[in-house]
């Protein structure tokens, strides 16, 4: 082995503090980049291998009733590759020991064949035999919800008919990665339930013998989807069209699109955060090494080697650190993916789910850890290079700090001569301490965000369910109802207060931006289910005009006094020009808002509700779903608390996991910066340190002169932490929120409060290692002068 090699050795051990600290630091940013994008192609891939095994149809196009025929005409349209026709409906579910009704999606199974498209992935039994109406395929994830197995039976009302099914196989489907029902927003495997029965039983169920009320298509390779959308709904408008959609709108695919969007937008902007403060460590710890080792590098140059030889000695150290950081972080991250992989496999319901990272992530991970390393060094070794041995051998010239004794003779009032010297040093040093304090500052910033964006959820759980939604319980029909629906409401057990609304599936757009969702009309000054402005105050309904939420103003790029086209999916079909009224700041979701009577007018069908929001006596909740289940129009029952409960749980998984992932992270980074500065401080003053001991100062008096510069340093970083955390809380808030809900942020002292106590914390304990070490100090060699 090489002398130089040998002396790297020592170093790396003699630093190992530092060093490992840093590869800490190196080996959380790969851990990240390997992790992220590991989980990013592999729910890419699965996605895409489990669509096409089971064959999700690319267009959706749903129809009152259409004839068989008309499967023929859909397979003509240019580009379409294979059609199927389904029949499907809603249905209220009776689960033993529950009262209340649990909503489901019926779903018509070819009995000769399977399906063309949409096919299921059979966990366990099989698929109900030929010309048996009773036998059902029941969803894995509301199986397992609710303990049910085979041979288990269910009772469910399909239109107003209550049927007997027994549960031969449990199934899952690419279609229910997700399972939301029909105008929820959130999913719940306990409250959604998917079975598919023989088309002969569902046909005669809906009354659609011969017919279809939806059609899958799939596309050939390379196809536009627009125009075969067009073509779709030319052809079954006749036949009461409700607007066909393409995959990419789907609820669940649309779910499964936003998470993996928010985990390439995390991937991009937090990994760099740790490697650019990885640099600025390593830029410290190599400059104070080259600093210490002035003489030494005089002397291994005047032996003959050449300034390449000692620069890259000093290259291999920095290197030596980011690439063990670098494999650390490898290692970490596909532990951490399987981990998360596992997480991702139960949260979507996919039957199989490999976590498989790219080779190239590994590489770029690798790749990037040295570059950030070789940033962090390049301008020492710089300084390497240019030393000559003469020069080197020479102590360096001592700095000119005359120009600080004025300001130094007016402190002797007030400071003792330690505070005096911890003063001068964080003077004579403005580099190095602004480094430092903003390394510092950042750690807290990531952590401060962190925290915010977990105070954000919370608010949109407080927001929607305490301010927006003040109802306990939501009703929906099959079908547009008569106003005086509300009326018999009311007259259930139980219920003290109505509010109806109506909901219409539509199109939103404005000019070449457009949004498929639905507008929602609500009474005049309504109680229940309200519209909110960014105050929190009601926003009253125009007459004429809509309302829309801000997520859905961005989307469109609309702002109020506009006027925005709305393509209504069902009845008659209208398309309506409305002007923008004003802006809601809805949480939830990306709803638009009218008055009830002002939308009815405009659809021309005047008194008709498609639900109700109901205040009701907790007491009588079991009597009041008692009646609901014999209500043949109820599509669905929704408790509030039951919806409220779903959403904490998505947002505690999925994306939610990983803002607790991030603010652990961010602590390991904070504790890392912080020790750093400690060790570092200590290396350079440690001489200085010993001199001052022999010359009478107390171990305490040491330590404070040594930890409070790492004091004043945090305490120079907390503001400039909070401000740094105040903008980055509004970048991470925006990799987080979705279609589903947008997370609220701003200035939480709460957050900022325990990120500022982390980053104390963890100074302290950095100080008491740190202590520990100057109590150790062996006076005698430290003061010995390397001749």
């Amino acid at each position: 082995m090489r002398a130089l090699d040998r002396k790297l050795l020592r170093d790396m051990w003699r630093i190992k503090g530092q060093a490992g600290a840093i590869a800490v630091v190196v080996a959380v940013g790969v851990l990240l980049q390997v992790m992220m994008s590991g989980m990013i192609s592999s729910l890419e891939e699965t996605r895409a291998t489990y669509y096409e095994r089971y064959r999700l149809a690319d267009v959706f196009a749903p129809v009152t009733r259409a004839p068989q025929k008309m499967l023929t005409r859909l397979a003509e349209i240019p580009g379409v590759a294979a059609v199927e026709g389904r029949v499907q409906g809603g249905a209220l579910v009776d689960i033993v020991g529950q009262d209340l009704p649990v909503r489901a999606q019926v779903l018509s199974l070819p009995e000769w064949r399977n399906p063309w498209l949409n096919d299921v992935y059979l966990s366990e039994g099989q698929r109900p035999r030929i010309g048996r109406t009773d036998e059902v395929l029941l969803l894995r994830s509301f199986a397992r919800a609710h303990d049910l197995a085979l041979g288990d039976v269910l009772s469910a009302t399909l239109y107003g008919s209550k049927r007997t099914f027994r549960i031969v196989g449990i199934a899952q489907s690419p279609e229910f990665l997700f399972t939301t029902a029909p105008g929820e927003l959130v999913p719940d495997d306990a409250r959604f339930a998917v079975l598919w029965l023989n088309a002969e039983a569902l046909e005669a169920a809906f009354d659609l013998k011969g017919a279809f009320n939806e059609a899958l298509l799939s596309l050939e390779r390379g196809a536009d989807v627009a125009p075969v959308l067009t073509a779709v709904d030319s052809l079954l408008d006749r036949y009461g069209g409700l607007g066909a959609y393409a995959l990419e709108d789907q609820v669940s695919n649309r779910f499964l699109s936003e998470e993996i969007k928010g985990l390439k937008a995390t991937s991009k902007a937090v990994p760099p955060i740790f490697m650019g403060v990885a640099a600025f460590l390593l830029y410290i710890v190599v400059s104070r090494m080259v600093s210490a080792e002035r003489e030494q590098i005089g002397l291994i140059k005047a032996f003959g080697y050449t300034d390449t030889e000692v620069s890259l000695h000093y290259f291999k150290l920095v290197v030596s650190i980011a690439l063990a950081g670098a494999a650390l972080g490898c290692l970490g991250g596909v532990w951490a993916g399987r981990a998360l992989a596992g997480l991702y496999q139960a949260l979507y319901h996919l039957p199989f789910l490999v976590f498989r990272v790219d080779p190239s992530s590994f590489a770029s991970g690798v790749l990037i850890s040295v570059l950030a390393a070789v940033v962090g060094g390049v301008s020492v070794l710089r300084q390497v290079f240019a030393l000559t041995p003469a020069v080197a051998m020479r102590p360096p010239a001592p700095a000119d700090y005359s120009k600080s004794g004025a300001l130094t003779a007016a402190l002797k009032t007030w400071l003792d001569q330690p505070s005096r010297m911890v003063l001068r040093r964080v003077l004579r040093n403005p580099g190095r301490i602004f480094g430092a304090v903003i390394g510092i500052a950042a750690g807290m910033g990531l952590s401060s965000a962190q925290m915010s964006v977990m105070s954000g959820f919370n608010d949109v759980l407080d927001t929607t369910y305490g301010v927006i939604d003040r109802s306990d319980v939501a009703v929906t029909f099959f079908e547009q109802m008569p106003d005086k629906t509300a009326f018999d409401l009311a007259h259930l057990p139980g219920v003290i207060e109505v509010e109806p609304i109506r909901a219409v599936g539509a199109v939103l757009r404005n000019g070449t931006e457009s949004y498929r969702g639905s507008v929602t009309g609500l009474v005049e000054n309504a109680r229940l289910n309200r519209a909110v402005d960014a105050d929190h105050a009601d926003i009253a309904m125009p007459d004429n005009g809509i309302v829309l939420a801000k997520s859905l103003a961005d989307t469109l790029g609309i702002g109020a006094g506009d006027t925005v086209s709305v393509d209504v999916l069902e009845g008659r079909r209208p398309v309506l020009e409305l002007r923008v009224a004003r802006i809601a700041e809805t949480l939830m979701g990306a709803p638009a808002f009218m008055h009830i009577e002002a939308l009815n007018r405009a659809l021309g069908e005047p008194g008709r509700i498609s639900g109700a929001y109901m205040r009701v006596d907790a007491g009588a909740y079991p009597a009041l779903f008692s009646a609901l289940k014999d209500v043949p129009s109820v599509a669905g029952v929704t408790r509030k608390n039951d919806a409220r409960a779903a959403m904490k749980k998505l947002m505690d998984e999925g994306a939610g996991t990983m803002r607790y992932v991030m603010a652990l992270i961010a602590g390991v980074i904070t504790f890392g910066i912080v020790y750093n500065s400690a060790r570092i401080s200590f290396g350079e003053q440690s001489r200085d340190l010993a001199s001052l001991r022999v010359m009478g100062f107390t171990q305490g008096e040491a330590a404070f002169i040594l930890l409070g510069e790492l004091a004043i340093v945090v305490l120079l970083a907390l503001p400039i932490g909070v401000l740094l955390g105040y903008g980055l809380s509004y970048l991470v808030a925006a990799g987080f929120s979705t279609d589903l809900y947008q997370i609220p942020t701003g200035f939480r002292p709460e957050a900022f409060g325990v990120a500022g106590t982390a980053v104390v914390m963890a100074a302290l304990i950095s100080g008491w290692l740190v202590k520990r070490e100057i109590e150790r100090v062996d006076l005698v060699a430290t003061l010995k002068t390397r001749e």
